[in-house]
């Protein structure tokens, strides 16, 4: 299965960086490649949430159950129903010299075979530079102050 990791160093508290990447609800304010996210349950620990995305001119949906483990600043996720075979990964937030250090891992299939070879890797890097716009929006709303 292929997988994409991205990360990125934030000044800030580790703790209001976890908050902010929990608060995923606020994610279509600051990153424009969502056009919508919401959460449609939510229990102890854990949210599911719904997100329509554009990745260059196509669209995905999926459903996604998310557990958050604030005492390890950890955010894990995987789709439940939606539009690839496969959706996964995980947030990670650790100190890293005085600033953290924000690690966003995606695995995913698309459950056609005899087309992974050409859908991939081309795959791969458009999930690769959309996480990486994501760390970059987090780090400037981290870095300048919004909450």
């Amino acid at each position: 299965m292929p997988s994409v990791e991205v990360t990125a160093l934030i000044t800030g508290d580790r703790n209001r960086v976890y908050g902010l990447i929990s608060d995923m609800e606020s994610y279509p304010r600051f990153m424009p490649s969502l056009n919508r996210l919401e959460v449609v349950d939510k229990g102890e620990g854990w949210t599911m949430t719904s997100w329509d995305t554009s990745i260059s001119g196509m669209n995905f949906r999926w459903l996604e159950r998310d557990e958050f483990d604030q005492s390890n600043y950890r955010i894990t996720y995987r789709q439940v129903t939606g539009d690839l075979k496969q959706f996964e990964g995980e947030w990670r937030v650790e100190e890293a010299d005085g600033q953290c250090k924000v690690t966003l891992t995606v695995d995913f299939d698309f459950g056609v075979p005899m087309l992974s070879t050409l859908l991939n890797p081309v795959a791969s890097l458009k999930l690769r530079q959309n996480g990486e716009a994501m760390l970059r929006a987090i780090k400037s709303r981290c870095e300048t102050g919004f909450h």
